[in-house]
């Protein structure tokens, strides 16, 4: 059987992916950026489309398909992302692609408690599976509860981060019920559904039996972690709402928080699900928090991570603001700048050049840095743009290496932090 996986690049479509090939199934996988998922899976005949394009050509995708597993979504309408786009007009197109190529399976990842959850997010998710009710698709909705995965997006990382705070372990709504599964107990649920037999035109939750307080999973992921217990103290409302509304904002610069104003609104109102038809689907019950950590122990480069990612928006908030006020420094301040380089036998108009061009490229590279798509060439150019200084100063104030207030010297660390930024880049 040849299975497409849409969102096969992501956290969950990435472990049905691996699951299918591991099955003995051809797969191939679709999404809007495939170039490292071809990469780490070249076994994969990958697709570069767009859910929510409405030109979007599916026809070639589905050639030679047997089964189709949807894992797209969007978290939050956004410059980039549109829930109704994606989880409804997206899917309309699909289906009628699968009706047009005679692929009948289709085997829907939603969410648990769609049924009940706020806004946008639960509305368009609970449009689609009415869409696939009135579809002829031989179809299966199966709804995981929160994601437990050796790698770590969005959610999920943020949760590790929390949970490696040092001396304490903020967390909103702490009480609230939030019901887990693994990411592979979901393959191991998408490779049931595509057996001969296996429930038809219904929607299951997978979630683990046992409920879980979202205090239960920090402990646990802190203690997994291998970091020493901590107090999990409870975030007042206000400065989550803050902190939501900056990560909705951020949005518009192309930074996609797991801290929006959709994630808090769906940890308010908890994760539930029934998880009874998932035992029948499966053969057994869903694992949960325990059986899941003991199965995959965490390892330094976990650690790692979890101790980093809430420094990587540090990293470049820090670097944005230095270059913005470097230059804005040199602008307000031109003639004490331009005295520095007559010192060193520049003419009067070349020496205002210099710092009015300088002055301008500290700006530019600070206001790339802000923006998700131009922050890697922001940061490579830092580090061009201090190599410059540092040669040049070399080359014309070598005195000032010995300044006792190291003006050439804290330039060092400021050009080794962007290097650390190129290195956190990545989400995935």
């Amino acid at each position: 059987m040849t299975v497409l996986v849409i969102g096969g690049h992501g956290l969950i479509g990435g472990a049905i992916v691996a699951a299918l090939l591991a099955a003995g199934h051809g797969v191939a996988g679709a999404g809007r950026g495939v170039t490292q998922a071809a990469r780490r899976q070249p076994a994969v005949r990958w697709h570069r489309i767009d859910m929510a394009d409405p030109g979007a050509d599916w026809t070639p995708v589905l050639q030679g398909v047997t089964a189709v597993v949807n894992c797209a979504g969007a978290l939050q309408d956004g410059p980039a992302d549109s829930l109704a786009g994606v989880h409804v007009a997206g899917l309309a197109r699909l289906v009628s692609a699968c009706e047009g190529a005679g692929v009948r399976r289709l085997v829907q990842v939603s969410a648990a408690g769609v049924g009940e959850s706020p806004g946008a997010f639960g509305a368009t998710k609970r449009q689609a599976e009415v869409l696939l009710a009135e579809s002829r698709l031989d179809w299966l909705v199966l709804r995981p509860g929160l994601v437990l995965a050796p790698v770590a997006y969005g959610g999920s990382a943020l949760l590790r981060a929390l949970a490696a705070f040092p001396l304490l372990v903020p967390a909103l709504h702490p009480g609230r019920v939030v019901q887990v599964v693994g990411a592979d107990d979901i393959a191991a649920a998408v490779i049931a559904a595509l057996r001969p037999g296996a429930p038809s035109r219904v929607a299951i939750d997978l979630v683990a039996p046992a409920p879980t307080t979202l205090a239960e999973i920090l402990a646990g992921l802190r203690g997994w972690l291998g970091l020493a217990p901590a107090p999990v103290v409870a975030v007042p409302g206000v400065v989550a709402a803050m902190g939501a509304r900056l990560a909705d904002g951020l949005a518009w610069l192309g930074w996609r928080s797991p801290m929006r104003s959709t994630s808090l609104a769906q940890l308010e109102a908890g994760v539930r699900g029934d998880g009874a038809a998932a035992v029948a689907l499966l053969g057994r019950p869903v694992r949960g928090l325990e059986a899941w950590l003991a199965a995959h122990p965490a390892g330094v480069q976990e650690a790692w991570f979890a101790r980093l990612y809430l420094l990587k928006p540090a990293v470049i908030g820090v670097l944005a603001l230095f270059w913005l006020v470097s230059g804005l420094v040199g602008l307000l301040r031109p003639a004490e700048a331009a005295a520095v380089l007559a010192v060193a036998g520049f003419t009067p108009g070349a020496a205002w050049a210099a710092v009015l061009g300088g002055s301008l490229a500290d700006i530019a590279l600070g206001l790339m840095a802000m923006h998700r798509r131009s922050v890697r060439i922001a940061f490579w150019g830092m580090m061009a743009v201090t190599g410059a200084y540092l040669a040049g100063a070399t080359l014309w104030r070598p005195d000032l290496w010995l300044d006792p207030l190291g003006v050439l010297v804290k330039t060092l660390p400021a050009a080794v932090l962007a290097v650390v930024g190129l290195a956190l880049l990545d989400d995935r």
